[in-house]
């Protein structure tokens, strides 16, 4: 795969300030297909005083220029989509027909959104004898994981920059060399140097230097709820805003109501997809105990037609999951869910093949609320299914973990699924299977996060707020 072997800084690729370098592996086949340089905090500092030097130009950029900018970005990307599509299965693993549909696809879209808030954006109101004005932030450090590399990049970047913000990206380690790709298409839109830098390294050293770093003014995380914590932390001594997308433990809420076998089809789909390494998957299934049997018996049929393989396959719908320890960490975690007592209805911690990261497609059955594998994130594609009583024994579970990110209602019309999703701590809720919205907030309750994603909601983080009397 192709590489840069320097870090986009300041509108160019310059050199590492460190020989150190960081390996990137096919998880499907377990093999290197390219290096990139492993940043340091020299680098980190260089990305932030490139941004900080490009930031007062920025920030007084006309809306409409800047909105043109986003649109030139949102262009360069779609002129890419094939490239982008072929390197996220490269280094991630997701089947090839899902790269192209969402890798590369969605991100176009939510960079064509903020083009046109940037455009149309009230950054300046009248309230009684006040101007009331919404000005950037300023240098926005953004850390991305590595899931969806190339849409939780553009889920930062795009809105910082319709704000008038300047951004150093640091990308995971598993997923560079999307993030390169994406320092290409900055360049090709014609955006000012300094506007958006990208420095590759580790979470440890680059991550922790830009987290920490005196001259950023907000920090954008999305990763688990641990790093969050540290990240939170770091921020918080030195009184910098943050943005923290975290985890999840989602759950799909089946009324009696609701057409069971089409509610069925559409939890195992989502759960599945991307191989489980989604945050707001709804990895929790609860069903009334009537129709129990039913529903398990159900997600036993719909997962045996995802297979997991070579994800340039187009038979293929599971692919590998993105390393050897989070492998190893769902391996562990289908273990602890037989020892507790939950009943293995199909796949298991056995790997289907002996080359590549992968993890058979898995469903439990008999879980009840308190079991490890109903409470923990376990980013694979791993499902659960609950069992309850009544209405209220649905939401008491529903509502029974540490998180609150997102989730789903089925039930026999939509103002019945709504009542009940209206009383579910959690940011996003799905009803009837309603279609992913580019325009939506997206964010967590309770350890699912600080902060909104996507749409003016969005945009909102990456702008502070001055008003003038008079």
């Amino acid at each position: 795969m192709k590489a840069h072997s320097s870090m986009y800084i300041g509108g160019e690729w310059r050199p590492a300030a460190g020989p150190g370098t960081i390996a990137v592996v096919n998880p499907a086949t377990e093999q290197v297909i390219a290096e990139v340089p492993a940043g340091t905090a020299e680098d980190v500092d260089a990305a932030v005083r490139a941004a900080r030097a490009a930031f007062p130009g920025w920030a007084t950029t006309a809306p409409a220029e800047r909105a043109a900018r986003l649109t030139a970005l949102r262009d360069a990307m779609a002129a890419r989509k094939d490239e982008i599509a072929e390197t996220v299965t490269a280094e991630l693993g997701a089947p090839l027909r899902l790269s192209k549909a969402v890798h590369a696809s969605v991100p176009v879209a939510v960079a064509g959104s903020y083009a046109e808030l940037a455009a149309s954006y009230a950054f300046e109101e009248r309230i009684g004898n006040s101007t009331v004005l919404m000005e950037p932030v300023g240098v926005v450090g953004a850390i991305t994981p590595w899931n969806y590399p190339l849409h939780q990049i553009v889920a930062k970047v795009a809105p910082a920059l319709a704000a008038g913000c300047t951004v150093v990206v640091k990308p995971a380690e598993d997923t560079p060399l999307t993030a390169q790709l994406f320092a290409e298409a900055v360049h090709e839109a014609g955006l000012p140097a300094g506007v958006v830098n990208v420095v590759t390294g580790t979470g440890a050293v680059a991550g922790q230097a830009l987290a920490a770093h005196e001259d950023v003014d907000l920090v954008s995380f999305t990763g688990s709820t641990a790093v969050g914590r540290l990240i939170g932390a770091t921020a918080g001594a030195a009184i910098k805003r943050v943005a923290l997308e975290l985890g999840g433990k989602s759950a799909n809420v089946i009324l009696p109501s609701a057409d069971l076998a089409k509610a069925v089809k559409a939890g195992v789909a989502n759960v599945m997809t991307n191989s489980g390494q989604t945050c707001s998957a709804w990895t929790r299934m609860l069903v009334h105990t009537d129709r129990y049997d039913e529903a398990v018996e159900a997600a036993a049929a719909a997962v045996a037609s995802y297979r997991a393989g070579d994800p340039h396959d187009e038979l293929c719908r599971v692919g590998p999951l993105v390393n050897a320890t989070q492998q190893a960490r769902v391996r562990g975690y289908i273990d602890k869910g037989v020892a507790e007592g939950a009943r293995l209805v199909t796949g298991g911690a056995e790997p289907p093949y002996d080359t590549g990261y992968f993890i058979a497609p898995t469903v439990f059955a008999d879980v009840t609320p308190e079991m490890s594998i109903a409470q923990e994130e376990i980013f694979g594609p791993v499902l659960s299914i609950l069992r309850y009583e009544d209405e209220e024994d649905a939401l008491r579970i529903a509502n029974g973990t540490v998180y609150g990110l997102a989730g789903a209602v089925w039930a026999g019309d939509d103002s019945e699924a709504a009542a009940f999703a209206r009383r579910m701590d959690t940011g996003q809720v799905d009803i009837n299977g309603g279609r992913f919205n580019p325009l939506a907030p997206f964010g967590g309750y309770k350890q699912s996060g600080v902060g909104r994603e996507l749409g003016a909601h969005g945009l909102a983080e990456y702008l502070q707020t001055k008003s003038l009397q008079f």
